[in-house]
């Protein structure tokens, strides 16, 4: 058996940050696990295009297909789903869009504590290097995850731009601060060699560390995943020379 402090079940986005920000303790071992276990080495996963091709790409992605229901209209839809590092932020448009602050205090509203817009809004501004226009009320830029405005400029863009503020829609320089509702240019993650994932901008890093160890493949799922009862920790398998090998985890 296989002892660490932290065993982080799944090495998707959320997965690169804790096991990012744990392993700053050097006193810690640290285990991301990730049950495909697939680099995200792919050329296309660094291209902010690429997500039209890994779309459809069975290689790096589960493309799982929704069962058809009445809020689709009787459609079965494809759902993307990773098998890389990272998650599926690897195979996406790079978007950054953290979502509507409504929803957020509707959450906090509903009980869940700590989850109100004011309350998160610290944390999302810790992850970002906000790289252009933007308050620094909203935006941070001193994080590891590079976001910027697309540069680029389509004439359908400029179209729909033109055709929001005949509506009465106005424009909105970034959707992200403090107004939602407008027509915006999408942000982005982007730096120079190409798209920022949260593979690249923290899992990557943290993996320089010696208290880091990834394990891929490491399926813990229903079958293979269990909770102590005492302090539920995890238990999980990972692969060790062809032979499957329980890890533990120490700590919660």
């Amino acid at each position: 058996m296989d002892t660490f402090d932290y065993v982080i079940v799944g090495a998707g986005s959320a997965g690169c940050v804790l096991t990012n920000r744990l392993s700053e303790d050097a006193g810690t071992s640290n285990l991301p696990c990730s049950k495909p276990g697939l680099r995200d080495w792919h050329p296309y996963i660094h291209l902010p295009a690429g997500f039209i091709k890994t779309f459809h790409m069975k290689s790096v992605n589960w493309a799982y297909q929704q069962e058809p229901g009445p809020w689709t209209g009787g459609r079965s839809i494809m759902r993307r789903v990773e098998k890389t590092l990272g998650g599926s932020s690897s195979i996406n448009g790079h978007i950054y869009n953290r979502g509507q602050r409504q929803d957020f205090d509707t959450w906090a509203q509903l009980g869940n504590r700590g989850w109100g817009y004011p309350d998160v809004l610290p944390y999302f501004k810790r992850l970002e290097r906000r790289i252009g226009e933007g308050e620094d009320t909203y935006r941070g830029r001193d994080g590891s995850l590079t976001v910027t405005t697309m540069e680029w400029r389509d004439s359908a863009l400029r179209g729909v731009h033109a055709g929001a503020m005949s509506l009465g829609i106005p424009r909105n320089p970034d959707y992200n601060g403090a107004i939602r509702k407008a027509s915006p240019t999408p942000s982005a993650r982007l730096k120079t060699a190409g798209a920022s994932a949260p593979a690249t901008a923290f899992l990557h890093p943290a993996r320089k560390r010696p208290n880091v160890h990834v394990a891929h493949p490491c399926p813990c799922d229903r079958d293979h995943l269990r909770w102590q009862p005492r302090g539920r920790r995890p238990l999980c398998q990972r692969r060790k020379g062809g032979q499957p090998v329980e890890v533990r985890a120490t700590r919660k």
